[in-house]
């Protein structure tokens, strides 16, 4: 049974606004490494538009790796609001196989959160929210998984404020964040807010690892287009942000844009 695995976080491609280069790029990585997985954390697309679906869920299912896929704010229907409500995924259906799907390996797992929702009692529909029937559906999973399994959750909204110029405001977090450190898991992968971020939240049951990834899109803010990569030896998680103009570190928290919470 192997103990050590690879991972890549992917988050917030933005087709619509998606930038060509650093998705192939990305996808030649892939293609070159080999991941034993990846978890793509949400905005999937600009608009939730038909054709930024088909464009994104064609260049997702091209990817030559088990995926998991989180859905982002973005990824509700903006214009149609009976689909938003009835029907939300009817655009994501060609990829509905990856869609907040777990991703089960010999001791470790990758357990899906969600947190963007159809409405809330806010105006701004785009910020985070954990609902208790989400929470509830994650951590029946991760008590059904074998014991002695290792668990990384995937959401697409930071579950607390990270320090970058993107915000999340996710409901509920600091709930899900006690939850989860409970269940001892290994860190919560999310997006969102385009910038990359490694940090430790304290809560009543213990600290949780954060982890977020930047961006493949143009919609750009502190750093470059970038994403993760994750290295499981069995004992340890190794976070390396690999971006596009080759800036690559083995330490993030020494990331100078992320410095002093730009």
């Amino acid at each position: 049974m192997s103990d050590s695995y690879l991972f890549f976080h992917l988050s917030d491609i933005h087709f619509g606004l998606e930038d060509e280069r650093a998705l192939d790029w990305a996808k030649q990585a892939i293609a070159d490494k080999r991941p034993d997985a990846v978890a793509i954390t949400g905005d999937l697309t600009m608009r939730a538009r038909q054709h930024e679906f088909d464009a994104a869920c064609a260049w997702i299912g091209s990817l030559e790796a088990p995926v998991t896929v989180e859905v982002g704010n973005h990824d509700l229907p903006y214009f149609n609001l009976a689909e938003r409500f009835f029907d939300p995924y009817k655009r994501i259906r060609a990829i509905a196989d990856k869609v907040e799907v777990d991703i089960n390996l010999p001791g470790l797992a990758i357990v899906p959160l969600k947190t963007a929702t159809r409405w809330q009692p806010r105006l701004n529909w785009s910020k985070g929210w954990v609902s208790d029937t989400a929470l509830e559906h994650c951590l029946r999973t991760l008590d059904a998984l074998p014991e002695g399994t290792r668990a990384l959750v995937a959401a697409h909204h930071p579950l607390q404020e990270v320090g970058t110029q993107g915000t999340a405001l996710t409901r509920n977090g600091q709930k899900a964040l006690t939850a989860l450190a409970k269940r001892h898991v290994l860190a919560v992968l999310s997006g969102h807010v385009h910038d990359a971020f490694d940090l430790t939240q304290e809560t009543a049951q213990g600290p949780v690892r954060m982890i977020g990834a930047g961006t493949l899109s143009q919609r750009l803010r502190s750093t470059p287009p970038s994403f993760n990569e994750l290295r499981w030896d069995g004992g340890h998680l190794a976070v390396r942000v690999r971006t596009l103009d080759g800036y690559d570190m083995q330490d993030i928290v020494n990331y100078p844009a992320l410095k002093g919470g730009a």
